[in-house]
């Protein structure tokens, strides 16, 4: 009876609800299995079945937005924490052409990186500060944050969550695009 997160799901920064109340506290059945090396449940299927705890019966879920919410807000705060301050999951990428400038480049591109904030809207449309182009000697080096799950072998279902996403943050020559 229930309703699946990606039928409606349209924007980070939306939430279940219950259609009959409106209620935020909602739940789906789920299977979890014990994972002894982390020690804890892991979510491993979820069912269709939505129950509201205001209601105390059983629901279909509809997804709205949060009033006053950023939908994109969380995923800025992340890669900014994450490109700035090398907090979170992630990885940082060089390509070969930056490499091959020597290591005093590279750390003045990655230093370059992580001081940048001249986001705007010709370069960062959607707000998620997941882009940027500087120089250095001349040189142009772009820099691009991409989300992947974290087996890294697809994109992020959430990148807001950030125990589902993996950054990866690639540094790069202009030319090498």
């Amino acid at each position: 009876m229930g309703h699946s997160q990606q039928d409606d799901f349209d924007a980070i920064g939306s939430v279940p609800v219950c259609m009959v109340c409106g209620s935020e506290r909602v739940a789906l059945d789920a299977w979890a299995c014990w994972n002894p090396e982390a020690g804890l449940w892991e979510l491993e299927h979820v069912f269709d079945d939505a129950h509201c705890h205001a209601c105390e019966q059983e629901t279909m879920l509809v997804w709205k937005r949060r009033d006053g919410a950023d939908p994109r807000q969380a995923v800025r705060e992340l890669n900014d924490r994450f490109r700035c301050e090398g907090r979170g999951n992630g990885t940082v990428v060089v390509t070969p052409g930056v490499r091959a400038l020597g290591q005093d480049f590279h750390q003045r591109a990655f230093q370059a990186v992580r001081d940048f904030d001249q986001f705007s809207e010709d370069n960062d449309p959607w707000g998620e500060h997941d882009y940027g182009a500087v120089e250095i000697d001349g040189e142009k080096v772009f820099w691009k944050l991409d989300y992947y799950d974290p087996t890294l072998t697809q994109g992020s279902e959430n990148p807001a969550n950030e125990a589902i996403t993996h950054r990866v943050l690639t540094i790069m020559l202009a030319n090498e695009y």
